[in-house]
This record gives structure tokens, C-alpha cells and sequence, in this order.
């Protein structure tokens, strides 16, 4: 079975944010097995999968990135 869904995310800040919980919040329940495939409209946002075992996963990233890759 095939469902598509459109979302709207509300807008955020520069920086990595969770969008884990707004997936189902927004298409109902996910079965425990299968596939999802998000496509996210935007050309400066993209998704990355981690763990997110810890909260400092995230600012690893963002301050690698910082300093990978100046705003300006």
C-alpha cells in the first residue's frame, strides 16, 4: 500500500532540528515495518539520519559545519 502526505513544517531557525515527531503528528500512526520517503521542498534544507542518541550529536554537527562552511 502507497500513501503520500503533505506536511507543513513550521519555519525554524538556522541550525538541525528534530522533525521525528511531527512525521506521525501530522500522518497518523506508522506501521512498525515499511519505508517512508520524505521530500522536503526547500533547496537550503535536507534531512540527516543519526542515532540522536545523545543532544550533543546534533551540536557536533552544527559547530562542524560552522566551521566547515562560513554563513557568508
Amino acid at each position: 500500500m502507497v500513501r503520500q502526505y503533505r506536511i507543513t513544517l513550521s519555519a525554524c531557525s538556522i541550525g538541525y532540528h528534530l522533525i521525528t515527531r511531527q512525521i506521525p503528528d501530522a500522518v497518523g500512526a506508522l506501521p512498525e515495518k515499511g519505508l517512508i520517503h520524505v521530500f522536503i521542498r526547500h533547496t537550503s534544507a535536507g534531512l540527516m539520519i543519526n542515532e540522536n542518541a545523545d543532544p550533543s550529536v546534533r551540536r557536533d554537527f552544527e559547530t562542524f559545519m560552522n566551521d566547515m562552511v562560513s554563513e557568508d
